[in-house]
């Protein structure tokens, strides 16, 4: 159970002599928001590889200011469950809570009797800003058929467009005939969909989904400069980004309405020099519905911003889909069975089971009843919802974070029906408040913060997708009482991400010159791969590019069945494995990427899906117009508003001409004006719960808390 930590501050600041740098000190390394949450974690190894270590934290800790060097802040560590060893993390673990510190600056933590420091952080309201730059800047260098011109990319990831010579991309031929000139097609664009080059119709349509999604929820973060071949035309970033996939996954469509399931891309490094033949697989269900409901998603999207024959074309692209799968709905195609070709191609299998075609036949259906509101769809979702995993298993999880959002999406839709809109929404809120949700929250079941029950491959994007099953909880409305627990929970995942774990690792690639301190140096990527010029940002020329989410710890990671002797010349290293395997879960981690037999894939890969829900989440504390908090402004005089809590409406009166501008708890602004001395608003408030009302004045300014009852 979390304790809470008593913490003053100095009224003199004085100066501190040198500190040494401490491993056991772990905080997020890039910072905060000036109202986040903030937690430093002060770890004493007791399992694991780092079990012969440790660390016995003091009493009194303080905040220092790097710049100046002085001591800004003071309070006291509290043993985490009684100093009790934590199995996940395999430590004994101790909290600073500083949370209470909003300045903003550049600081380090500071144990004050053993003179030990963490890494600098800063606290800043745009902290996230570049960082997520860095994180959408990753599609670019995925990208496939596009050059990487050295202006954008840098100088040291500046590659040639890749897979657009002899029969690549552009005259990509059927699997089953590779020398059949009448099956070429161009298949080009679109992105590589990890670490390897291969492009999977599935996984890129649910990629388009939560890009789409970033935007849909915060279209106000979303800026045109992140220094990209495309910035400064007019158009966000991320949206040249979404159509760039959108554009591919067109190409992707028969004349019949049916996608083509995979694309099979040759590898190398750098990805330009790739020689190797393209190949395309058979039509299946799933790429189907998958891609049905982007079509639909994207037509609304582009219609609102203003493209409406591309919306057109979605639209009708998605109706197409639907109507071939409605028809079709059993069509399956393995891409590495042997069952379905002999070729083998790409590397992850791509096709789903029944609940997966179900899952994206309900996503297809809710967002083309959105668009169209053919009763039709509504009848399917209606009559269907009820099969979903949420509804039969009254349980949420991160696993399936995708599939419980479209159900809630569906009750955002004006027209749809009450009765299961109700059903959905005490579901969802039912199955948050669990021991593994809500519940781990407030029994505090993780000293890192951030709790997850399974960590398997993936487990970073997974984090991330907990982080947004919280981020739903608000944008959907469920209770917004819980709404403050569940955004400190959300920004809990993003934290873990940026080194608030048992290794205080980033899992961002090179992020050193972005505020990184210890980070992801190399991972598993045919570019980035080892031996090459790009295999480790500290040893090698120039390392992998900035801002790659990695697979994650994994428990299960094993060296290939093959080993320890049986790989012929290849190297079963012992060490390696031992590194990963049989520790703690939240250890069950190591910076590497070498290939078959040891398997780097299974720790390390990046993967869009990653990504993409990295990005969502990340988004969500980004473009908070205001601070939500009222600690700078409470002693204005001249500003006055009643009654609160209201009811209906509430009326700020002033001594002069004022502004205000309301914003809810995400910091989003819903309402703004101006008045002459006396206004009575809060009518535009429709959903009871916790808002933020700044009034500005010609030289001074209040923001008040408020409570709609």
């Amino acid at each position: 159970m979390k304790a809470t930590i008593f913490s003053i501050l100095f009224c003199i600041p004085f100066l501190i002599s040198s500190q040494t740098q401490s491993k056991y000190i772990v905080v997020d390394q890039f910072g905060y928001r000036p109202t986040s949450e903030k937690i430093a974690i002060l770890r004493d190894p007791i399992s694991g590889f780092d079990a012969s270590e440790s660390f016995a934290p003091s009493y009194a800790y303080a905040i220092v200011d790097a710049t100046t060097n002085t001591q800004v802040y003071l309070g006291h560590t509290v043993p985490y469950n009684s100093g009790m060893e934590d199995p996940s993390s395999g430590d004994r673990v101790w909290w600073f809570d500083f949370s209470a510190f909003e300045t903003p600056g550049t600081y380090y933590i500071l144990d004050i009797n053993q003179n030990l420091k963490s890494y600098d952080f800063v606290i800043a309201e745009d902290i996230y800003n570049d960082i997520l730059k860095h994180a959408v800047r990753t599609f670019y260098y995925q990208r496939a058929g596009y050059a990487k011109e050295a202006t954008y990319a840098g100088s040291n990831w500046a590659d040639g467009a890749s897979h657009l010579g002899p029969l690549q991309d552009t005259q990509a031929r059927r699997w089953d005939s590779p020398n059949d000139a009448s099956t070429e097609k161009d298949l080009s664009g679109g992105w590589y969909d990890a670490g390897d080059y291969n492009k999977y119709t599935t996984w890129t349509a649910n990629y388009i989904v939560d890009l789409l999604k970033a935007y849909i929820e915060k279209p106000d973060v979303w800026t045109d400069d992140y220094n990209l071949p495309y910035s400064g035309n007019g158009i966000p970033d991320l949206i040249d980004e979404i159509k760039w996939g959108m554009d591919h996954l067109l190409r992707l469509q028969e004349s019949d309405g049916s996608m083509i399931s995979i694309v099979d891309l040759s590898h190398a490094s750098p990805p330009s020099s790739a020689t190797g033949q393209s190949l395309y697989g058979a039509v299946n269900t799933s790429s189907t519905l998958a891609s049905a409901g982007a079509f639909a998603l994207g037509s609304k999207v582009f219609d609102v911003l203003g493209e409406s024959d591309y919306a057109s074309t979605l639209e009708q692209s998605a109706i197409d889909a639907w109507n071939w799968a409605y028809e079709n709905p059993n069509v399956i195609w393995e891409n590495n069975s042997v069952a379905y070709n002999s070729l083998d191609i790409g590397a992850g299998q791509q096709e789903t089971n029944d609940d997966g075609r179900f899952a994206f036949k309900m996503r297809a259906a809710i967002h083309l009843y959105d668009i169209t509101l053919d009763s039709n769809y509504r009848t399917f979702i209606d009559n269907n919802y009820q099969n979903s995993h949420l509804i039969l298993w009254n349980y949420a999880y991160p696993f399936e974070q995708t599939d419980q959002e479209t159900l809630l999406y569906y009750t955002s839709i004006p027209s749809a029906t009450p009765e299961v809109v109700t059903a959905i929404n005490s579901t969802y809120e039912n199955a948050m408040n669990t021991a593994a949700n809500f519940g781990a929250l407030t029994n505090e079941t993780d000293p890192y913060l951030a709790h997850l029950t399974d960590y398997v491959w993936g487990s970073n994007g997974t984090k991330s997708r907990k982080g947004l099953m919280f981020m739903d909880y608000i944008n959907y409305d469920i209770n917004s009482a819980n709404n403050i627990d569940a955004f400190r929970a959300a920004e809990r995942y993003i934290h873990y991400l940026h080194g608030v774990n048992p290794l205080n690792f980033c899992y961002l690639s090179n992020m050193y010159d972005y505020g990184g301190d210890h980070g992801v140096n190399e991972f598993y990527h045919t570019w980035f791969s080892d031996g090459t010029d790009w295999d480790n940002a500290q040893n090698d020329v120039y390392g992998p590019a900035p801002g790659y989410v990695v697979g994650g710890a994994n428990p299960f990671y094993d060296w290939d069945g093959c080993c320890p002797s049986g790989c012929g010349s290849q190297t079963c290293d012992a060490n390696q494995v031992a590194r990963i395997n049989g520790q703690p879960k939240q250890k069950a981690y190591d910076d590497f990427n070498t290939t078959w037999p040891m398997n780097s894939w299974e720790v390390t890969e990046n993967s869009n899906n990653y990504q993409v829900a990295y990005i969502r989440l990340l988004s969500k504390f980004i473009g908070l117009q205001e601070p939500l908090s009222i600690n700078d402004v409470a002693h204005n005089s001249n500003i006055s508003l009643h009654p609160n809590p209201f009811k209906n409406e509430f009326t700020i009166t002033t001594k002069e001409p004022a502004s205000y501008q309301i914003y809810d708890l995400t910091g989003r602004s819903i309402s703004k004006g101006r008045f002459e001395s006396s206004c009575s608003i809060g009518k535009s408030i429709k959903t009871s719960g916790i808002y933020f009302v700044k009034v500005s004045l010609t030289n001074s300014s209040k923001t008040f808390k408020l409570i709609k009852n």
